[in-house]
């Protein structure tokens, strides 16, 4: 049975789905099937070995600035596992960091393990399906690029609830009575940020949080961010489920809360392109063309530019960290703890 004919049926014995188990069962179905990555959406990682290398960076001259503890390094939704093999081939440069670092990889996705198992073939790693998998014995510094955005969310508007319902063979939205304010949020991401706030207070260590988003809706409105995209291009969230990636910007300030109720320090959320530029990207940028033909040299620009450019990337997309007590502040963040 296909997850459209679930869904359906899921429908027809339960009624109209909420708009968040809508979300969740389409992209757990899109997920577990062939790898999406490249052919509907490319990450940052995937545009140029320098955004891989620039976290690993920020990560290493942490860990050493922390007193190269015994840390747990997580990523939450890998990927093809680029970003991580980016970032472990610059923190492999430095003394003592194999022996101190111990990889773990939160992925629910069994294609994407494959990748990430080959690629990643160097360092001993352990696959989590959830994130309160993670070991507790050591800090924890966590890496979550475009991964909050793939939470699932709900939506109210003007007293109604937006639902998904199966009519005359299409599923279509629907919006029911629902009392509160209006507002797109998403009941996962504050949970998981809370989870690993938590932990992070307990065991020490930092997060960082790169993704497409805001920091909250003026008080007069509220955001309307879902979307799917299907080889490149908007689709409708409601049509074809399973087939299509459904994302929503990620609410910055709700995460940034949840984590200083907690007792961690809040750095950001800054610009994507301010945050890679400051760890130095511009300059990795031309170490990178040296030497290199025009052709190279001008795609080595390119990409540059597509991560780091405000009408591209480099606005849209911002990056926040957290830090326990007495854990240090991520290069990258200027401005400070909030």
């Amino acid at each position: 049975m296909s997850i459209a004919q679930q869904l359906a049926a899921r429908i027809a014995a339960e009624g109209p789905l909420r708009l968040d188990r809508w979300m969740a069962a389409c992209n757990a179905a899109y997920y577990a099937g062939d790898d999406p990555l490249g052919r509907d959406f490319t990450t940052a990682p995937e545009i140029s070995q320098m955004f891989g290398e620039m976290i690993g960076a920020c990560v290493g001259d942490l860990w050493l600035r922390a007193g190269k503890p015994n840390v747990h390094l997580v990523e939450l939704g890998p990927g093809h596992g680029t970003l991580m093999a980016d970032a472990l081939r610059v923190l492999a440069r430095l003394p003592d960091a194999r022996a101190a670092f111990s990889l773990h990889l939160v992925e629910t996705s069994p294609p994407l393990r494959s990748l990430q198992r080959s690629r990643l073939s160097g360092w001993p790693a352990q696959w989590h399906e959830r994130v309160d998998q993670l070991p507790d014995d050591r800090p924890l510094i966590i890496i979550a690029n475009e991964f909050f955005d793939a939470l699932p969310i709900r939506q109210r508007r003007n007293g109604r609830e937006l639902f998904v319902d199966w009519r005359e063979g299409l599923f279509a939205p629907v919006w029911h009575p629902s009392p509160g304010p209006d507002a797109e949020w998403s009941e996962d991401a504050l949970a998981i940020c809370g989870h690993l706030a938590a932990r992070l207070a307990g065991q020490g260590g930092a997060m960082l949080a790169i993704d497409y988003g805001h920091g909250g809706a003026p008080a007069d409105s509220a955001p309307d961010t879902l979307q799917a995209v299907h080889r490149g291009e908007r689709v409708s969230p409601f049509l074809h489920p399973g087939e299509h990636d459904l994302t929503a910007h990620v609410d910055f300030a709700a995460l940034a809360q949840v984590a200083a109720t907690r007792g961690l320090a809040v750095h950001g959320p800054v610009a994507q392109g301010a945050f890679l530029g400051a760890l130095g990207i511009a300059a990795r940028a031309e170490a990178l063309k040296a030497g290199k033909d025009s052709a190279t040299a001008a795609s080595i620009t390119a990409a540059l530019l597509r991560l780091t450019a405000p009408q591209q990337m480099g606005a849209i997309f911002q990056a926040m960290a957290l830090t326990a007590r007495h854990w240090p502040a991520p290069a990258g963040f200027a401005m400070g703890a909030a």
